[in-house]
């Protein structure tokens, strides 16, 4: 652990005149809160995920789970590695699933729209701060530690708007090589491992006999990384950028979009090396449609800046805090209306609270 020397009366006054200077700087950067303009009306129904129906067997398998399809836009609250069965309906509600829009339409993004320069000028500066931090001690056999705050919104089965609950404490273990299988623990629910083969049945065809086999891991990527992965990711924002984009081509809707909430994935679901978290903010700049916000908060209600990208009607949030530029988390915003809710409805809200490494599944890191 890094020894520091106290701090004096002259070095609290020079932090401060800093910080008096970056507020200033940050006041001409950001633009005046945008005021929303009228939204169409558009009906247009979210999908819901839904399980597909158990296949009944005497030793806890299940059928084959259905590919659930990750929101465009929309808040992941940390879906990396996450089980499908973690998005079962619960208690008669379902997580929203993204709405529906035509392919390549950026709701009021502009594909071609460069990052806004207040944008551009934030994100270079969180990448310098970024390169000075401490290395990740995560070593090859043990985990990677990141505990958080989630919300997701739902509706009711029957229809009707997106509700919000309280935010609620999330806890993942994910193996630093990938080589064993990880932890996931929220609160009234029974621990999830993550990243093992799981027993299914599969079917060949209709009228079929179900053949009992494995859903194996996926191998390492942008989008299924594991530590080991993310450190080994370039550490130039370009090259950066092309290999997301290049991982991320197969989809639907804005593929801007898609390289956007793959970077915030990994920002926040991942405990990158300085250089890697860096070249991710350089990466972002160069996406077309980013902006800058002047203030939004996360799920524990720390207020800071946001860098945002909208597309399909929903606004994709990442939060920082204004002074040190550190990731605080995410949020997602409906920006039209629609089944789900009125323009400015929050869909989903993230807080990271740590990060570090731990010994094995289930223990907390030590300190």
């Amino acid at each position: 652990m890094n020894a520091f020397a106290p701090r004096t009366q002259h070095h609290r006054k020079a932090d401060a005149h800093a910080d008096a200077l970056l507020r200033a700087e940050l006041a001409e950067l950001l633009p005046p809160p945008p005021v929303p303009e009228p939204a169409p009306e558009r009906d247009r129904e979210l999908r819901h995920a839904v399980l597909r129906t158990a296949l009944a067997s005497g030793d806890g398998a299940v059928a084959h789970p259905p590919r659930v399809r990750r929101s465009r836009g929309g808040l992941r609250l940390g879906w990396i590695a996450a089980p499908v069965a973690a998005c079962a309906v619960v208690a008669g509600a379902v997580v929203l699933a993204p709405p529906e829009g035509p392919a390549g339409s950026p709701g009021r993004v502009s594909a071609g729209q460069p990052a806004a320069p207040e944008a551009v000028r934030f994100l270079s500066g969180a990448a310098l701060v970024a390169a000075a931090a401490p290395v990740p001690d995560a070593r090859p056999g043990g985990y990677v530690y990141v505990r958080s705050l989630v919300a997701h919104a739902g509706r009711d089965a029957a229809g009707g708007p997106a509700t919000l609950p309280p935010a609620h404490r999330r806890e993942v273990w994910l193996s630093v090589d990938g080589s064993r299988p990880g932890l996931l623990r929220e609160p009234g629910a029974a621990d999830t491992e993550l990243g093992s083969e799981l027993p299914v049945y599969e079917l060949d065809g209709p009228g079929a006999t179900p053949r009992k086999t494995t859903l194996t891991a996926a191998e390492p990527s942008v989008t299924n990384p594991t530590h080991t992965y993310v450190a080994a990711l370039p550490t130039d924002p370009d090259a950066l950028l092309r290999l997301v984009q290049d991982q991320t081509r197969e989809g639907e809707g804005d593929a801007d979009q898609r390289a956007f909430t793959a970077i915030g994935t990994l920002l926040a679901e991942t405990w990158a090396p300085p250089k890697v978290t860096a070249a991710l903010y350089g990466a972002a700049a160069r996406i077309p449609g980013v902006t800058l916000l002047p203030s939004a908060k996360d799920a524990a209600g720390r207020e800071g800046v946001a860098v945002a990208r909208t597309a399909h009607g929903e606004q994709t949030q990442w939060i920082f805090d204004r002074s040190t530029s550190a990731f605080l988390g995410e949020r997602t915003v409906l920006t039209e209306t629609s089944s789900a809710g009125k323009a400015g409805t929050v869909l989903g809200v993230s807080a990271v609270l740590a990060k570090a490494s731990a010994p094995a599944p289930g223990v907390l890191p030590k300190g």
